[in-house]
């Protein structure tokens, strides 16, 4: 039976992950400091005999080689998401998304386990000139330090596979949304319209074009490709994916999307420019041709992502108590 370490088990992906895992019968390890991750979220988990979670962090390589003992793959999903705050705290990036894989990498190699995934971002590509954007584009410059520390930890799997014969997933999302979603516009955006359903603050000009996932088109994206051993077959040991919908949309058509399922008509309050943040990129559209050809399809659009997600926070507000906010 497979045994597998998911790193970050109590955060949105890893907690679906976590289920979608035990469900199919395989033995998983959670592993995560709680600095983000709500306990709710693996309520069920706790529950499964399959399950065994272990509270540490990815900076303590000791704890962690020993909690990846007798595994087999390593799902590493743990990481600083902040991008936003990036530049508040730019020594946490580093530790939390760079330095952490490291520590996976090394904590793989003391323990034999040769398979891991992990997820990175759209935002490597940066401001990328071409739109969708596929996995072999040019890298440009970087605009946030998420992106950059996601880069490194990209290029460290990519050394560990051909220098220690690991058998490695990059995955490169756009926006994930779906059930246990804690950070993002439509979490930002429905608070704010609890709070006052009369107006709505949006950051930059709200013409930023972005595309989504939903979770569970997300974890069947990773499953897929990593049932085949798509990477065993790649020149170095390793397959990078993009993985996202084959459609964008505007930040003002989310916001038409969710006020209409709220039956709201808020005045809209745009803080002005192409870009909410520094290092927000404004068009993200990723080209899935790649992952479209193993035979993987999405189940939801960006409507009904957005839709299942508003759905989830209205049954699920006591996240809004329990989220650490910068």
């Amino acid at each position: 039976m497979q045994k597998i370490l998911i790193t970050g088990v109590a955060g949105f992906i890893g907690s679906n992950l976590a289920d979608r895992l035990l469900a199919e019968g395989k033995t998983v390890v959670g592993w995560d400091n709680f600095s983000t991750g709500q306990e709710p979220f693996i309520a069920g988990a706790l529950k499964h005999a399959n399950f065994k979670l272990i509270r540490g962090d990815n900076l303590d390589l000791d704890a962690l080689t020993k909690a990846m003992a007798g595994c087999d793959t390593v799902f590493h999903l743990a990481a600083n998401a902040d991008v936003r705050f990036g530049l508040n705290h730019p020594r946490k990036d580093l530790e939390q998304n760079t330095i952490a894989t490291f520590n996976v990498l090394e904590a793989m190699r003391a323990n034999g386990v040769k398979r891991i995934a992990f997820s990175s971002t759209g935002s490597v590509y940066g401001e990328a000139e071409i739109i969708p954007t596929p996995e072999n584009a040019p890298f440009p410059i970087q605009t946030s330090l998420y992106a950059a520390s996601k880069v490194a930890g990209e290029t460290l799997i990519h050394s560990y596979c051909e220098g220690f014969g690991f058998e490695g997933y990059v995955f490169r999302f756009v926006s994930i949304l779906g059930e246990r979603y804690t950070h993002g516009h439509v979490f930002d955006f429905y608070k704010q319209l609890l709070d006052h359903p009369d107006h709505l603050r949006v950051l930059g000009d709200g013409t930023q074009r972005k595309s989504y996932l939903h979770v569970g088109d997300c974890l069947s994206a990773m499953l897929h490709v990593m049932n085949a051993g798509t990477a065993l077959k790649a020149k170095h040991r390793v397959e990078v994916y993009n993985l996202g919908c084959d459609e964008y949309v505007q930040v003002n058509d989310s916001i038409g999307h969710l006020c209409r399922a709220l039956g709201l008509k808020p005045r809209l309050e745009y803080s002005g420019g192409k870009k909410g943040w520094v290092g927000d990129n404004p068009f993200i559209f990723l080209d899935t041709k790649k992952i479209r050809a193993t035979g993987w399809q999405t189940q939801l659009n960006i409507e009904q992502g957005i839709g299942r997600t508003l759905q989830w926070l209205q049954q699920n507000q006591w996240v809004y108590d329990t989220r650490k906010w910068p």
